[in-house]
C-alpha cells in the first residue's frame, strides 16, 4: 500500500501534523508512505517520523521532481491537507483511488473538487489545527487516535545544545525568550521584553537566553531588545532542530505564536504565550503546560472560541506577562519540593 500526504504549509502546520501521521503508520504499519512538504520546512524534516520518503516542494522549476516523483508512483491513498492549487495539482498527479480532502473544496472550486473523492465534512475554522488534521483520516477507517505531537530530535541536536551552553556559559536552569516572529502583527514592544528581561535578570538561580531565527526581519526586532538589556544572546546562532533542544531542556519558554511554540509543545516545556491577531482556538498548545495572552486581560485566558476578534499585540500588559511567568516557575519549585 502506498499512501501520499500534502503538507504545504509552514513550520508549525507541518508539526500538527505529526499526529495524524502517527496515527496513519499505526493503522497501516507495512505501507509506503510518503509526504510533499514546502521548503520552508528542510530544518525540521529530520524530526520527523513516521514517513518513508519527503519530498519538497519549492515553488520554482525545482517542482518538477517532486511532481515527476509522485506522478511516477501509483498511490492508493492521497490526503491534502493544504486545500490549495499546488495540493490539488499534487492530488491529479497521484493517481489514487482515494484521494481526501475537506468539503469546502467543493465550496471554492468545482473544477478542483473534480479531483477527489472523499470529502469529509469538517471545517478548520471550526477545529483545532491537530483536530482538523485527524479528521481527514475517516474515511480511512481512523478515528479516536492519540492528538500528542510527534518529534524526534536528531542526537547530533543535543550534541549542538550542549555545546552551545558551554560556549554561553549557561550553567543554571534557564528560560528562553523567543520574541520573533516571520509576521510583525505578531510581535509585542521591545521594551516590555526589555523589562521581563530586566525583571528576571535579577533572579539569581536562572539564566537567560534570548533566541530568534536568522531573518534580518527578527533581527533588528532582537537589536531592539538587546539595546535596552543584557542577556545571553543565542539569537540567529541556532539551527531549528538546535534550538528545539534548548527548548526542551528550558524551565520555560516565553513566546509569540510561532513555531517555537509547537516545539516546546513536543517536549512538554512549560510556556507563556503571547497571542494577537492569531486565535489560540486553532493553535494553542494542549498537552504542555501553557499560560495564553491575549488582549487586556491580566490573567491567561481559559475559554476559547473559533470566532474571536483580532487584537493587537500592544494590549498585552508587561505586568500580565510576567505574573504567568511566576506562576509556572512557583509550580515548577513546588513540584520539586513535594
Amino acid at each position: 500500500m502506498k499512501i501520499l500526504l500534502l503538507q504545504l504549509k509552514r513550520i508549525g502546520d507541518l508539526i500538527l501534523t505529526t499526529p495524524a501521521i502517527a496515527a496513519l503508520r499505526e493503522r497501516f504499519p507495512e505501507a509506503e508512505a510518503t509526504i510533499v512538504v514546502s521548503s520552508e520546512c528542510a530544518d525540521l524534516l529530520p524530526a520527523i517520523a513516521g514517513v518513508d520518503r519527503i519530498l519538497m516542494a519549492r515553488r520554482n522549476l525545482s517542482d518538477l521532481a517532486a511532481f515527476l516523483a509522485v506522478a511516477g508512483d501509483k498511490f492508493d491513498y492521497c490526503i491534502d491537507f493544504t486545500r490549495n492549487d499546488r495540493s490539488a495539482f499534487l492530488v491529479f498527479l497521484s493517481g489514487a483511488g482515494k484521494r481526501i480532502v475537506s468539503y469546502r473544496v467543493r465550496d471554492q472550486s468545482k473544477s478542483r473538487a473534480r479531483l477527489y473523492t472523499d470529502f469529509v465534512n469538517v471545517r478548520m475554522r471550526d477545529l483545532h489545527t491537530v483536530d482538523y488534521n485527524l479528521s481527514l483520516l475517516k474515511p480511512l477507517g481512523i478515528g479516536d487516535v492519540s492528538a500528542s505531537l510527534h518529534l524526534q530530535l536528531p542526537q547530533s541536536a543535543h550534541e549542538k545544545a550542549d555545546a552551545l551552553r558551554r560556549t554561553w556559559n549557561v550553567r543554571k536552569p534557564y528560560i528562553v525568550l523567543h520574541p520573533g516572529s516571520a509576521r510583525q502583527e505578531k510581535l509585542w514592544e521591545a521594551g516590555r521584553w526589555a523589562r521581563v528581561i530586566e525583571r528576571f535578570g535579577r533572579e539569581n538561580d536562572l539564566d537567560l537566553i534570548l533566541t530568534s531565527g536568522p531573518s534580518k526581519y527578527e533581527q533588528a526586532h532582537i537589536a531592539s531588545i538587546k539595546n535596552e538589556t543584557k542577556i545571553i544572546d543565542l539569537s540567529g546562532k541556532t539551527d531549528l532542530l538546535t534550538l528545539a533542544a534548548l527548548i526542551g531542556e528550558a524551565r520555560l519558554l516565553v513566546t509569540v505564536d510561532s513555531a517555537p511554540m509547537h516545539l516546546a509543545a513536543s517536549t512538554h516545556t512549560p510556556q507563556v504565550l503571547l497571542f494577537g491577531p492569531t486565535n489560540p482556538f486553532h493553535w494553542r498548545p494542549r498537552e504542555s503546560p501553557a499560560l495564553i495572552l491575549q488582549g487586556e486581560t491580566p490573567k491567561p485566558i481559559t475559554e476559547f472560541s473559533p470566532v474571536q476578534p483580532r487584537l493587537p499585540m500592544s494590549q498585552i500588559s508587561t505586568e500580565a506577562v510576567i505574573s504567568a511567568m511566576d506562576f509556572l516557575l512557583s509550580q515548577h519549585a513546588t513540584a520539586r519540593t513535594s
